[in-house]
This record gives C-alpha cells, structure tokens and sequence, in this order.
C-alpha cells in the first residue's frame, strides 16, 4: 500500500480534479437526459452497490427519504482497517453540497436586507474586489462570476507536492490567487463552475454577520432544519462513526485512506454530514422552511450548465436543477479527496435520495460511474 507521503503526486492530482464537481467518472457518465427506465425492486438497488464495490469502491450507501418512509442501503466498509461495515449514520465529507448551505445563509441576509442579490459583492469585500466591481452577489453563487478557478493555479497545489499535506491555505489567499489571473468570461455572460465564488460567498457572510462562517451556518442553517450530525470544520479528522476516504494509485494494489488531507476549500466543500442530516436539509430547503417564498424562487433560478455539469443539467444559487427518468430532481454533486456524493430531491421536498462512495472518483473505474449514476436516477425515481 501506498503511504500517503510517497504517493503525494497522484494525490495532489487526485485534489485537483476531485475538487471541480464536474471531474471524474462519475460525472463524466451520468445518465442525466435518458429516456424513461423500469422502476427497480429493491434487490436490483442492492445489486447494484455491491456492484460498485466488486468493482472497487470499499463502500456505497445508498439512502432514501420518501414521505416519512426511509430505506438505507448499504455495501461494503466505511474503514479498511477496522473491517467496520458502512451504515447511515457515518459521517463523511460532503463536498460541494456545502454550496447550498452556504448560498442558504447568504439569501438568509437577503431576507434580513442585509444583502442584495444584485448588489456588487465588491460592497461587501471592498479590499479583496475592489478590482472586479461588476460582479453580483448573485453571479457568485450561480457562478457566472467570470472568476478563475484557484485549484487551477499550479502554487496552490505546490505544498502538498513537497509532502506537506497539512498544509492550510487562508480562503483570501487562495482568492488573492484567483484574481491574479484575468476572468474567464465577462460578469453574468457564462457558467463556469469555480470554488472560488464560494470562497467569496463565505467572506461576505463573514464580513456581513462579523462572525466566523462556522458559526452562522450552525446556528443559522444547521439548527433551523434540525442537522444534528452536520458540522463544518476545517479538522483533518473526522467524528465517530466515520467513513473513511480512500483513493487507488496502481490498479492491483489496496486503498490508500486519504482522509486525513487538509480540508483547504472551505466554504466550496468542507461540511461534514451524514446520509440523513443531508436528506433533511434538502428536505427542509425545497419545501420552504429556510427561505421565504420568492428567495427559493431566486435560487431555482437556472443558467444552462449542461456543457461542465452533463446533459439536462441547470444551475441555481447553489443549487443544481438534474434531469431524471421521471422529471426534475433539485440537489447537487459533491466530489472530495476520498469520497463521491449526490442528492436528489423532489422539488417540493417530500423524496429525497442520497448516494455515496468513499473512494475518489479519480481512481475509480469508468463502469463504477456508469453505475452510480443509474443507480442514483432509479432509487429516486423507484416510487415517482
């Protein structure tokens, strides 16, 4: 097996790609935009995760909300070394379904008038972007922004090619980093997904509230939908029960358990969550508990993102508008060093299907996305 030191190169690039939501196998397969499939008995479901670790994921779970009734899945093990089965109540690193939650908290401002969508976000962190006054609070979160993708420039991988994987980058360096590069396209013009609208996303809710980010989405997001299990942390351990993260280097050869890897994106993809907690805050955002009426309006307000995010596939105030088998899904995809996760949600909130690997979706094979992603599509259209 690998140690995590000597295998620094592929892991920095594992980082690299797992961090983009639209890298890797499995959103490179999805089955997003395919004609109607046969609903799927629950044997088939079952089938199908251990499938995915037959074929080299350690773990799949596969977790279903649906009007009061809940079915958990599961195959193979949440960590190697213990041989402890993956189970529901696990927690793992979410990824980039942090964006909901932090686009929550900033149009919860927005309902206090203490934010305007349309506003230059340059009002609210003058002396980071004094030099990009035409971007909106809106174009950040629904990254039309223009702004660089910070994970593309190659001194923010430099650390951790040195071996020092422990390495903690403040979110305004790594946005200092981004704006040394020109856009990418003019302001509200193009989507291009980029985890530093996020990184500025959190600044503002900083800069606005005068508390740490941490603090607003606990008290503010995760009490009000009632996560007890959902933190966000920048800790490169995890609490109990974890599921650990791993990543393949040579075909062949046993996963190496990346989960201690600094958690640098912050407020682009650092929650810790379980299966359920996420159910329910999907469930307690589409079905109007967080937001008022017309803001939930303005976050499932799309641009096309069909060409990153695959076929059918819109883009809101962090969030993602899917097309299904049996009509549209609201929720998102989140890769993390380690780990793989979606949610689906009905858009009225009543159904939600969450599903997770805890490998990296870099080093798993092509077939395991194909399969995660028809999986994903039949359990949340099984009782559509």
């Amino acid at each position: 097996m690998n140690s995590l030191r000597t295998a620094v190169p592929a892991l920095v690039l594992a980082v690299t790609a797992g961090l983009a939501l639209g890298a890797g196998p499995v959103a490179a397969t999805s089955a997003q935009g395919t004609t109607a499939a046969p609903r799927t008995a629950a044997p088939d479901l079952q089938d199908a995760l251990d499938q995915m670790v037959e074929d080299g994921a350690p773990g799949a779970l596969l977790y279903t909300y649906d009007h009061g009734r809940v079915t958990a899945l599961q195959s193979g093990v949440a960590d190697i070394a213990a041989a402890r089965a993956l189970g529901p109540l696990d927690r793992y690193r979410i990824g980039s379904l942090t964006k909901t939650y932090v686009s929550t908290a900033v149009l919860q401002l927005v309902a206090q008038h203490r934010v305007r969508l349309d506003a230059p976000a340059s009002t609210y962190l003058p002396e980071l972007l004094a030099s990009r006054p035409r971007i909106t609070v809106r174009q950040l979160l629904d990254h039309t922004s223009g702004m660089f993708e910070f994970n593309d420039d190659p001194r923010v991988l430099a650390p951790y090619f040195k071996g020092d994987l422990a390495h903690v980058w403040s979110p305004r360096s790594l946005v200092r980093i981004s704006l040394a590069h020109a856009p990418v396209s003019r302001p509200g013009t193009a989507f291009h997904y980029s985890n530093t609208n996020y990184l500025l996303a959190g600044l503002l809710v900083e800069a606005v509230t005068g508390h740490r980010l941490g603090d607003v989405l606990r008290h503010r997001v995760f009490a009000e939908a009632g996560l007890r299990a959902t933190t966000f942390t920048s800790s490169r351990t995890l609490p109990a029960p974890a599921a650990h993260g791993y990543f393949t280097f040579e075909a062949g050869e046993a996963p190496t358990d990346i989960t201690p890897l600094y958690p640098y994106p912050w407020a682009s993809g650092a929650a810790v969550s379980t299966a359920p907690d996420v159910a329910r805050f999907y469930r307690h955002l589409l079905s109007g508990r967080l937001l008022p009426r017309g803001l939930m309006r303005a976050m499932r307000t799309t641009v096309d993102a069909s060409a990153e995010e695959g076929p059918g596939t819109a883009y809101g105030l962090g969030l993602e508008r899917f097309t299904t088998s049996c009509g549209p899904a609201w929720g998102h995809g989140g890769n993390f060093p380690g780990y793989v996760t979606y949610v689906y949600s009905s858009p009225s909130g009543g159904r939600q299907t969450v599903l997770l690997l805890n490998e990296d979706p870099q080093s798993l094979s092509p077939a395991v996305g194909r399969v995660f992603m028809r999986l994903l599509d039949e359990a949340y259209c099984l009782s559509a």
